[in-house]
Parts: C-alpha cells; structure tokens; sequence
C-alpha cells in the first residue's frame, strides 16, 4: 500500500516561501509518478506540479514560483513555493499515480494534506 505523509504547512505572509515535504514509502518511487495538489475553501482539487522519468510539469498559476523536487535516497518528494500570495492559500495534498496525468481522478494514493496559508 502506498503511504504518503506531507508535512510543511503554515502561516506565511505575501511575499514569503515554505518547502512542503511529502513523505513516501520505498515502493513508491519505484513504481508511481509523485505529484502536488490543492485545494482550496469552496473549490474544486486542482494539479500544481508533478514529478515523472520524463521530467517536471507545473499548473500555469505556480509555474516560475514553485519547484518540485525529489530526494530517492530519502524517498521524500518537495515543493518549494516562493512568492507567495493569498490564492496560493488551500490544503496542498501530495498523491501518487501510475500513470504521467494532471487528472486528479487518475491519483489513487493521497497524503492527508497539509494547510498553507498566506496572509496579505
């Protein structure tokens, strides 16, 4: 069973970063393409970046402000967020597919999410 735990959340102002951290068991990464998404009050779960072989892909809305990167050794997946603004705030959830998608319905592992919240 896939097992993802994100960790990083909080409270940051206009402007400001945070590194989410995202947990994975060892099979995972063999096996599923690693991707971040969010959530916010009111709205529907929406991709912000993925991580496959074939490289890295981002929401139009994130790209050039956040970085998604991956560490095998440790088997954690992150997401640095720089300049970050008010829309930016939701539950972001790291989740795991085996196919290369922006689809949330085809992520059939997921995190149980962490809350981020930018202050303006």
């Amino acid at each position: 069973q896939v097992q993802l735990v994100e960790s990083g959340g909080g409270l940051v102002q206009a402007g400001g970063s945070l590194r989410l951290s995202c947990a994975a068991s060892e099979r995972t990464f063999s096996r599923n393409i690693l991707a971040w998404f969010r959530q916010a009050p009111g709205k529907e779960r929406e991709f912000v970046a993925r991580w496959s072989g074939f490289g890295t892909v981002y929401a139009d809305s994130v790209k050039g402000r956040f970085t998604i990167s991956r560490d095998d050794a440790k088997n954690m997946v992150y997401l640095q967020m720089n300049n970050l603004n008010a829309e930016d705030t939701a539950v972001y959830y790291c989740a795991a597919s085996t196919t290369i998608t922006r689809n949330v319905r085809e992520y059939d592992s997921w995190g149980q999410g962490t809350q981020v919240t930018v202050s303006s």
